[in-house]
């Protein structure tokens, strides 16, 4: 049973949903500290590709996150890497960030004073942190993201190393379709912070 347990397990994983763990303030209030988050992998396989709004998971595309500390002890080590193979608890020694998308490849998107726009067209965004603004005291751009590319920013946007932070690396601070993990669809724990962001974020 165990056995069957850990390949169903595995199954849902590779297929359907993975947990992984918000370490930092940058999406608050949507996610915080120690959430853990369903991610929907399934969304991909069906032709889901990124768009404004959804926020999402996705790899580290090169030096965003400082080098993620080892366990010391050999077979905690041994025990959180099988568990984390098989989807049971986030990942331990892999990179991943969660932001939220802001523009897509093709689209322009610029920042001054506190209105962020996409396209010339400003955004709205109910979900930012209280107090922050959309450019939180740094204006950039325009810049047009390039095609298989999205421009991702934390809803904590005073408190988010997020693509305006990183224009100067590959992509120019956007992050390739190809890293996206797929959208949050859900924060499942802890049970006072439960929420359902739709099968592909909202």
């Amino acid at each position: 049973m165990a056995a069957i347990g850990l390949v169903v397990a595995l199954l849902i994983k590779t297929c359907l949903f993975q947990v992984f763990m918000i370490p930092s303030g940058s999406m608050e209030n949507t996610l915080r500290i120690g959430d853990r988050v369903g991610v929907n992998k399934f969304a991909p396989l069906t032709g889901w590709e990124p768009k404004p709004g959804q926020p999402v998971v996705f790899k580290d595309p090169g030096d965003w996150l400082p080098p993620q500390p080892t366990d010391g002890n050999p077979v905690s080590s041994a025990v959180g890497s099988v568990l984390s193979f098989v989807g049971l608890v986030p990942p331990k020694d892999d990179n991943y960030l969660v932001k939220r998308v802001i523009a897509t490849g093709g689209q322009t998107v610029q920042c001054s004073g506190t209105t962020l726009t996409v396209n010339g067209a400003k955004v709205d965004e109910p979900y930012l942190h209280p107090g922050d603004d959309s450019c939180a005291g740094m204006d950039f751009g325009p810049v047009t993201v390039p095609q298989g590319y999205v421009w991702v920013e934390g809803d904590h946007r005073s408190d988010s190393a997020d693509s305006r932070y990183h224009q100067r690396g590959p992509g120019g601070g956007a992050v390739p379709v190809d890293n996206v993990v797929g959208p949050v669809s859900a924060v499942v724990w802890p049970l006072n912070h439960l929420d359902w962001f739709g099968w592909v974020g909202r």
